[in-house]
């Protein structure tokens, strides 16, 4: 492996193989002196793009939009607090007895995992209050996932974080804050790299794994994009995604030097595993079932139930329409009366001018 050099500038990021150098500031820019970061940019960046490419998809789906939007905001929220829990849980030694740093979310300590299952629980029972058919829902769901990580994951980058074992492949990286992480977590005996045992040096480059893990992700949208329409069961997008992003976070969790450990099980790989297996047996016995029973399998977006709530929807828009245009109507006729009176009073006030010039004279 080669040498990397020291790097003092805790904003500096390289890509020694690559020739690439880039000074980064994880705080993007101050508000009322609260310092906003990059981090949470890119995930509201992601949040907003997922929901500009999955909304107009849905009535692919025979999912009508202004049902689901309470089940996204509701899958939002479950995230954000899944992914707290789940982190909080698997690092309880850091947060037992300081109450207050749990809720300190500017701080850091976001578990994606722990944020699908918030978001797909408290989305999912959103959609039963709301009628919303879950299984469609979340075909549609799981590529507004992988466009939010697939974005997200550049805030590891902008952190210099989640980053892997020291490597010397074309993409490996190195920075000032990577160096010294390194450093202080496995240079002393009460760092977490040394009591995981993780053999790291900072005189090499790293594992880029936020690379890996968006690049995955992205492929990821074109792939379940290409699925749609050859959609043989609802769901099978969902159990797509699973097998998809579980396989790579499997191979790139056991790169990282960061992970949340359950035991001595890295707790995202060995849940990734079971994902995978489960979601490949499940796919294989349901396109069984499709092959065996095709009848019995008809996408919820060719029922009767979803063109009627489709067509309810379309009309309830046009309605809302007409009702626009007509109210738009009525004020325009309303400025104009209010014109005319105006005029008709401008010509009063212009005779009565006339006449008291003309007695004057």
């Amino acid at each position: 492996m080669t040498e990397v050099e020291r790097i003092t500038d805790p904003f500096k990021i390289v890509f020694p193989n690559l020739g690439w150098e880039f000074d980064v500031n994880p705080t993007a820019f101050t508000v009322f002196g609260v310092e906003i970061q990059w981090y949470g940019i890119l995930i509201t960046l992601g949040l907003i793009l997922a929901m500009l490419y999955c909304f107009p998809k849905m009535k692919k789906f025979g999912i009508d939009p202004d049902r689901a939007i309470d089940a996204v905001i509701g899958g939002v929220i479950g995230g954000i607090l899944g992914a707290r829990i789940y982190y909080v849980l698997l690092r309880w030694d850091s947060y037992a007895g300081d109450w207050k740093s749990i809720f300190n979310f500017r701080g850091g300590g976001l578990a994606i995992y722990g944020g699908l299952i918030g978001a797909v629980v408290v989305g999912l029972i959103i959609c039963k209050i709301r009628k919303v058919k879950m299984l469609p829902m979340l075909d549609i769901a799981v590529i507004g996932f992988l466009i939010g990580q697939g974005i997200g994951r550049w805030g590891n980058f902008v952190n210099q974080e989640a980053f892997g074992t020291n490597t010397d492949n074309l993409f490996a990286m190195t920075g000032g804050t990577i160096q010294q992480t390194i450093i202080d977590e496995a240079a002393y005996l009460d760092g977490s790299m040394y009591q995981a045992g993780i053999e790291i040096s900072e005189k090499y480059a790293v594992h880029p794994c936020f690379l890996y893990e968006s690049v995955w992700c992205l492929l990821g949208v074109v792939l379940l994009t290409l699925m749609i329409k050859r959609r043989k069961f609802d769901g099978q997008l969902f159990l797509t995604y699973l097998a998809w992003y579980g396989a790579e976070r499997f191979v790139v969790e056991g790169l990282r030097t960061d992970s949340l450990m359950l035991g001595n099980m890295r707790a995202s790989q060995a849940l990734s595993a079971v994902l995978v297996v489960t979601a490949i047996i499940l796919m294989i016995v349901m396109l069984f079932k499709v092959k065996r029973d095709p009848e019995s399998f008809v996408l919820y977006v060719n029922t009767e139930e979803s063109k009627k709530l489709l067509e309810e929807a379309a009309n309830r828009a046009k309605s809302d329409l007409e009702d626009d245009d007509e109210e738009q109507s009525c004020k325009i006729l309303e400025d104009d009366d209010t014109d005319a009176e105006e005029s008709e009073k401008s010509e009063e006030e212009n005779k009565q001018e006339e006449k008291e010039n003309g007695t004057d004279n």
